[in-house]
């Protein structure tokens, strides 16, 4: 892909800001039973874990409490509201009771996005 070849695509974040009573067990029921029911929403393309680093920037930045990034990926609007409404979606939402305890905030957001090297 050359710069300036678009590639679009749409995703769904869920962005876990806090921690876990226990982080471990979290990630690995996300891993081994949420995704499998993420894996059921109609039109969903793919699914990316994006787990924190131990990072450090010599310019003075604001660094975030987030402790797991979601990331969907769909084709299209249409395809994410299809999978949004969909009985698999209900189902995932249900299972957020079978996680360990977790503390702070979660945000859901959609965006476009745009590949460009």
């Amino acid at each position: 892909m050359t710069i300036g070849e678009e590639r679009q695509m749409i995703s769904y974040f869920v962005r876990y800001d806090g921690r876990s009573a226990n982080p471990e067990g979290f990630l690995h029921h996300y891993r081994s039973k949420h995704a499998q029911l993420l894996q059921r929403f109609d039109g969903i393309q793919g699914l990316t874990l994006h787990t924190p680093v131990d990072w450090s920037d010599p310019c003075p930045v604001q660094k975030g409490d987030v402790s797991l990034l979601a990331q969907m990926t769909f084709e299209s609007t249409e395809a994410l509201n299809q999978g949004l409404a969909s009985d698999a979606r209900r189902v995932a939402r249900a299972d957020f009771e079978n996680f360990p305890d977790f503390e702070g905030h979660i945000f859901h957001q959609a965006l476009q996005g745009e590949k460009i090297f």
